[in-house]
């Protein structure tokens, strides 16, 4: 009687469930943020005004500009090595759409495995919220990645 290996059976299953392993525990992807229901329901007391539109973009500039560039494509010039921020033309928002969710990330960073962090202690809530009307005011276009 002749003996069948089933080494390419076992190989086959082994490995197929090692790949189901890296998916399920998120090794291989980039960390998808949850949801923030709590930041969502913000609204934004600051009227989206050319004033505040205008000191949003000087404040974005200065503090922003650095790693998402100038136009917010996400290209900046001094963005930690590897930390690619997002392109904020475009029309992938993975953090949050809403004004209170963009608010919340700003003031609070983008969270722990994130290279964007907090800004609460450099900046008031009103230059916060000038800089999402400044984001807003945008023009987006498709997402670039």
């Amino acid at each position: 009687m002749r003996r069948t290996s089933n080494f390419p059976i076992s190989f086959l299953v082994f490995a197929y469930l090692a790949l189901v392993l890296v998916v399920a525990t998120g090794q291989g992807r980039q960390e998808t943020p949850a949801p923030n229901p709590e930041a969502r329901k913000l609204k934004n007391p600051v009227p989206a005004t050319p004033k505040s539109t205008k000191a949003g973009e000087q404040t974005f500039q200065r503090f922003c500009a650095p790693c998402h560039g100038k136009d917010a494509k996400g290209d900046g010039p001094t963005a930690p090595k590897d930390s690619h921020p997002p392109n904020l033309t475009d029309d992938v928002w993975t953090h949050g759409s809403t004004d209170g969710e963009i608010f919340a990330v700003i003031s609070d960073g983008a969270g722990p495995k994130s290279e964007m962090k907090s800004f609460k202690s450099k900046l008031t809530p009103d230059e916060i919220w000038n800089v999402v009307n400044y984001l807003r005011s945008l023009p987006k276009g498709k997402a670039s990645r």
